[in-house]
């Protein structure tokens, strides 16, 4: 599992060291993870928040299909 998710990040920050344009949406999307993250650290249910931030995400991309 961790060499898949090195294998994503390694292909994301090398699309986005091409394209001036995927940087500026890695670094919103970026921005917005690290805020949920920190949302989720502060719950005292940290495996029921993170399983909704994680639906909310999925379903946030399968209505942008």
């Amino acid at each position: 599992m961790s060499m898949l998710l090195r294998q994503i990040v390694r292909h994301l920050v090398q699309k986005a060291a091409s394209d001036p344009e995927a940087m500026a949406k890695l670094v919103k999307t970026t921005r917005g993870v690290v805020q949920e993250i920190g949302q989720i650290a502060g719950k005292d249910d940290r495996a029921y928040h993170a399983g909704r931030a994680f639906r909310r995400a999925l379903d946030k991309l399968q209505s942008n299909r």
